[in-house]
């Protein structure tokens, strides 16, 4: 299942990119349903395509109506409110869409699931909610509790107790996230839609390189509301500034991405034809799976240590930290924080320093250099690399 994630610093017409791209997509004969929080403002549309919104409170009141019981069972001590008194807490919105996307990718019926995921906060929000999510499941639940948990069942069969009911919990979740690949980019592409303004620049580079911390790239830009010509001195200033901003993304992306524009149209799209009309859809080449699965950045030798080149378009020095805390290497930049487990080999090696290579550039990289650990390499293997590199 493919998913097309659209999103916007808002104001830009993100939402009616998305539902021009879904009216595309089910137009060549792919199953496809739009996925948003809002309902159409498209007359028809939901005829012409399959449209879902996800309520986030009526969403958890499902939940919580199903697992209530067995919450109950497990804290006596406690009285559970009904699903009509909870309360949603921050992130719900996000796990919500993010349970839809996983039902979509279970159930098989669908080929294309276009994301109208709103404003960019909340859409970078949900692409970093599978890992965030891993990263706190693997702080409060490590592997020993789940070992010890399974261990203690075994021995004292019987009524399940609050840890045996939370961590049948947290293997629900985990089940959840499995079935969404919101990191891979050949699985989940995002795409952009910008304002024709100055701030389109700076835009772009914050979420390009937001999304690099999170593991996904921008896949197109969209320039909306584009004016049309227009006579008078205003209109010319006007058409200078969107012309500016338009070259600007151009220069950033400097041909490693998709550019396109659509034309402010005098009233918006009431219908499924003026939808079409409009043209807004994110162009045909960009929502098709480029192939297998991204490789993740692997680690290749440099002199005697390891070199790591972790992609962050448009970053700029001084914007970047680095640190590791045990086998988890720990990048932070655009107001985005990512902890990356090292794999078996970088385990057993020092962090000697990172240094950012093409700053500001679509190009740009964080290569990490790395030093094995004479204090955890067999005896005789370290000399052996060394020999040998």
């Amino acid at each position: 299942m493919q998913i097309l994630l659209v999103t916007g610093p808002g104001g830009a017409g993100s939402s009616t990119v998305a539902a021009a791209t879904a009216l595309q997509v089910a137009a060549s004969g792919a199953r496809c349903v739009l996925l948003t929080a809002r309902g159409p403002a498209v007359a028809g549309l939901d005829a012409a395509v399959r449209v879902e919104v996800v309520e986030p409170q009526r969403a958890l009141e499902d939940v919580w109506g199903r697992h209530a019981d067995a919450l109950a069972a497990a804290l006596p001590v406690l009285t559970v409110p009904p699903a009509s008194s909870v309360v949603a807490v921050p992130g719900v919105p996000e796990l919500a869409l993010l349970a839809a996307l996983a039902g979509h990718a279970a159930s098989g019926e669908s080929d294309v699931v276009v994301l109208d995921a709103g404003p960019l906060p909340v859409a970078v929000a949900l692409l970093a909610l599978p890992g965030t999510l891993r990263w706190w499941l693997a702080q409060a639940v490590p592997q020993r509790l789940r070992v010890l948990a399974t261990l203690r069942a075994a021995v004292v069969p019987g009524r399940p107790g609050g840890v045996a009911t939370a961590l049948a919990g947290v293997a629900g979740l985990e089940a959840l996230l499995d079935r969404v690949h919101l990191a891979d980019p050949d699985r989940t592409a995002v795409h952009l839609v910008l304002r024709p303004e100055p701030s389109a620049v700076e835009d772009l580079r914050a979420a390009g390189t937001g999304l690099a911390v999170l593991g996904q790239r921008v896949a197109s830009v969209t320039v909306g509301r584009l004016l049309p010509a227009g006579a008078g001195e205003w209109a010319a200033r006007r058409a200078a500034v969107q012309r500016a901003a338009v070259a600007g993304v151009r220069g950033l992306l400097d041909g490693t991405g998709t550019v396109r524009e659509v034309v402010e149209a005098a009233v918006p799209p009431a219908d499924v034809a003026g939808l079409r009309a409009l043209d807004a859809a994110v162009p045909a080449a960009s929502t098709a799976a480029s192939g297998p699965a991204a490789a993740a950045p692997v680690p290749h030798r440099d002199g005697g240590g390891w070199l790591l080149a972790l992609p962050l378009p448009f970053a700029r020095r001084g914007e970047v930290e680095l640190t590791r805390w045990g086998d988890d290497l720990v990048v932070t930049a655009a107001g985005r924080r990512r902890s990356l487990p090292l794999d078996p080999l970088l385990r057993r090696c020092t962090v000697a320093g990172g240094r950012l290579v093409g700053p500001g550039t679509a190009a740009a990289t964080l290569d990490i250099r790395f030093t094995p650990d004479p204090a955890q390499w067999p005896a005789g293997l370290l000399d052996t690399e060394e020999s040998t590199a």
